[in-house]
């Protein structure tokens, strides 16, 4: 088997290996297999941190979910962006009869064979994703969520041939160069900082001969790094949360209220008119929200009531209502959670899942009741300086 894509390298007296692997390619889980049974390494570094290494050995069971602990924790839309990412993952593994993640899965069984040092490289995936988050403003957001599940229900399919390419060094840096032009804030915490957290983990692995299992995005990155000394504890720091999203949550409520009630003293029909377009454009949107997610009629109705009423309060969430709702009228059951890897393949199966249903209520209501807030306390507004 060819080896264009591993890098071979020598730091403080160490000999390693590197492998680039595409993460849905059947070929990367053979090469694998071949290359540390050759090499007999010390070590075998593989890029899962310790919660991605549970997932994977466990295969993790939906039915064991609690739908209404996530709804409690306030984690719908975390847990609808993880399926929509697995999602995206399992259909290219099906399209080549591979499981996600079986480069990884064969890295350990190889580890295991062999008596290598398993080491768990990667940073916590938690850590990445706040740092991510952390690092762009509102509309890089809603372009990386766009993107991502646009890329997901793209019936475009790609050959194992163009996988195979894209670990290829010329191509891989064409894709990343691209990569940074679209999302140049978010190359940092998911590639770059990763790429130094790799290489120190890699470069502190037991033994003098180490094989590493990666993504072959991160190839040319950690070769770079690898020389340089990285601080681990800089890189697991999750960013603190700005005051401002809350100052700001809190402010418009209260401007609202008071320019309300204000109006009212001054003019109630004026205040009356105010509060039923607040009311109108809130309720509406959340219920349409809840209804483009084919949500139950009570969870739109909870929709349109509780959505005025919790726009005024940053604590609470018109979605978080109207899917507790969904999940009592409409509980998944255990066919729903059994059939949750497969059915978030499709668009149709992303609606029809009882399980993704109530995820989609929740955060579609909150979309728009989001959009009913600016809507509708700008048709305040405009009734204030009407009555003025």
């Amino acid at each position: 088997m060819t080896e264009d894509n591993i890098t071979r390298l020598e730091v403080d007296g160490k000999q390693l290996i590197l492998i680039g692997t595409a993460h849905v390619s059947k070929l990367s889980a053979e090469q694998v297999k071949e290359v540390v049974e050759r090499e007999r390494p010390d070590s075998v570094c593989i890029e899962l941190d310790a919660q991605r290494y549970e997932s994977v050995m466990q295969d993790k069971k939906w039915k064991e979910t609690d739908i209404f602990k996530i709804i409690k924790d306030k984690k719908a839309s975390l847990l609808l962006m993880n399926l929509a990412i697995s999602s995206f993952q399992n259909r290219l593994a099906d399209q080549f009869g591979i499981k996600p993640g079986s480069e990884m899965i064969q890295g350990i069984r190889s580890a295991e064979e062999t008596g290598a040092e398993l080491v768990l490289a990667d940073r916590n995936i938690q850590v990445t994703f706040s740092r991510i988050w952390g690092n762009i403003g509102l509309m890089g957001k809603v372009q990386l969520i766009s993107s991502v599940f646009f890329s997901i229900f793209s019936k475009e399919s790609i050959s194992e041939e163009e996988l195979e390419k894209m670990k290829q060094q010329d191509t891989l840096n064409a894709v990343m160069d691209d990569f940074t032009k679209a999302f140049p804030r978010i190359k940092k915490p998911l590639i770059d900082e990763r790429d130094q957290y790799l290489a120190q983990k890699i470069k502190e692995a037991p033994g003098n001969r180490v094989v590493a299992v990666l993504g072959a995005a991160h190839i040319p990155g950690i070769t770079r790094e690898i020389h340089q000394e990285q601080d681990l504890k800089a890189l697991n720091e999750v960013p603190k949360k700005s005051k401002w999203p809350k100052i700001i949550g809190w402010a418009i409520p209260l401007l609202i209220l008071s320019i309300i009630a204000y109006t009212f003293y001054a003019n109630p029909a004026a205040g009356f008119d105010q509060a039923i377009s607040w009311i109108l454009w809130n309720g509406t949107l959340a219920a349409i929200g809840a209804a483009v997610a084919f949500g139950h009629p009570l969870a739109i109705l909870t929709a349109f009531v509780a959505a005025p009423i919790s726009s005024l309060n940053p604590l609470v969430a018109a979605g978080w209502f109207s899917g507790l709702t969904q999940a009592f009228v409409r509980r998944p059951n255990v066919g729903d959670f059994d059939t949750l890897s497969k059915d978030v393949f499709t668009v149709k199966g992303f609606w029809d899942n009882k399980v993704t249903r109530v995820l989609l209520v929740i955060v579609l209501t909150n979309l728009g009741s989001s959009l009913g807030t600016f809507i509708g306390g700008a048709d305040v507004l405009r009734l204030f300086f009407e009555n003025l």
